[in-house]
């Protein structure tokens, strides 16, 4: 979304808040310029007393910050920009060249207004003089024509001095190098404990799921052999053999269930459609599958798919009373997109499951959302990236 806004013709992007985040950004130049004259004096004035000196600085950091707060809330509402980091992640520095800076559009901006306030009152007195006969007709249209160029052209320098604005705040406002490798091997070291915890969650899943299923149906086979092989009737023999043969059909299919928790193999030989097919034929609830990739992804992206689709699905038919899920799969922008909805009532979003989830998704720097107001219907939304 954010690169067809901006790639799109100026003419495409035009609205109303566009002059108007251009008149309130002249606006807040004027404010940053008595601003930073005032700190500039505060400062000098200072030098001499280290105590002021910090004073002084320790003021003109809160509100620089503060006035760099007000421009990102002018350039996501006024000139729909994506916000550029936080003001407390940009060093003060930056903060004050960037509030200098602001300064050229909001000069220009002020010029485009007088130049368009100056042509408005040209066009008065142009209608003016038509409207009492002092114009002929060609004269009228040659300056109506002349007008609606100059009016073009104005429009247009409001929507370079727009682009200028969002410009220099992007440059200036994002965070140097360092401080972009530094984020990034905090988010790492975060992903590492996330990935750490969700594995030792799904351990501990897999532990109960043998212990308190898997390990209790084989208890209980192995008591109804012992019952056979003491029979002394061979009518009671074959009943209790044919039990245990039962038994040891849904042992196999629950053991088959925990394996696909941990690992879903039949991705070896099928794509993802195709398996979320397979789990879609077992759910309790109707499932409408929708994949559309033009290449299948990384493997790791697929399994990650597999396991949100699997536990959207397992939300639906346990919390939600769903009548119907739809999944559908695409790729958007470099994004591997999976939405998973459902019609039901709604569902408990503070769960295990999804919160695991959150961080499998997490660790392959991808985004999970997940809405389930109060009544419904629930969306569970996983965008990865793929390269």
């Amino acid at each position: 979304m954010t690169g067809e806004r901006h790639t799109r013709p100026w003419w495409a992007r035009l609205r109303l808040r566009l002059p108007l985040g251009v008149a309130a950004g002249s606006a807040t130049a004027a404010v940053e310029l008595g601003f930073l004259a005032v700190a500039a004096v505060a400062l000098v004035v200072s030098a001499p007393a280290p105590a002021a000196g910090r004073r002084v600085t320790d003021l003109t950091r809160r509100y620089a910050g503060q006035l760099v707060h007000l421009e990102r809330r002018r350039l996501a509402g006024l000139l729909a920009a994506d916000e550029p980091p936080a003001a407390h992640e940009v060093a003060t520095r930056r903060q004050v060249g960037y509030l200098a800076a602001r300064l050229l559009p909001g000069a220009l901006g002020l010029l485009a207004y007088a130049v368009l306030g100056i042509g408005l009152v040209l066009a008065g007195i142009v209608l003016h003089a038509a409207v009492r006969g002092q114009l002929s007709i060609v004269d009228a249209l040659s300056q109506v024509a002349v007008g609606v160029v100059l009016l073009l052209l104005n429009i247009q320098a409001l929507a370079s001095i727009a682009a200028l604005d969002v410009r220099l705040a992007r440059r200036l406002l994002r965070p140097g190098r360092q401080a972009e490798l530094t984020r990034r091997v905090q988010e790492l070291t975060t992903s590492r404990a996330a990935v750490i915890a969700a594995v030792d969650a799904e351990r501990q899943r897999i532990e109960r799921d043998l212990h308190d299923g898997l390990q209790q149906r084989l208890v209980a086979l192995g008591m109804l052999l012992g019952r056979a092989r003491r029979a002394r009737d061979a009518d009671r023999t074959r009943a209790l053999l044919a039990q245990a043969h039962e038994d040891v059909q849904r042992a196999v299919e629950e053991l088959r269930e925990v394996a696909w928790r941990v690992y879903p193999s039949a991705l070896d030989a099928s794509d993802l459609g195709e398996v979320l097919a397979m789990v879609a034929r077992g759910s309790e609830v109707p499932v409408r599958i929708r994949c559309d990739l033009p290449l299948r992804p990384a493997r790791q992206i697929e399994t990650v798919l597999y396991f949100v689709a699997c536990e959207a699905l397992t939300n639906a038919a346990k919390h939600a009373a769903a009548t119907l899920v739809t999944v559908e799969i695409g790729v958007r922008e470099g994004w591997v997109r999976m939405r998973v909805h459902d019609d039901g009532v709604g569902a408990d979003l503070t769960g295990r499951g999804l919160s695991g989830l959150a961080r499998r998704v997490a660790a392959l720097d991808g985004r999970l959302g997940v809405t389930s107001p109060a009544g419904g219907p629930t969306t569970v939304l996983a965008e990865l990236p793929c390269g």
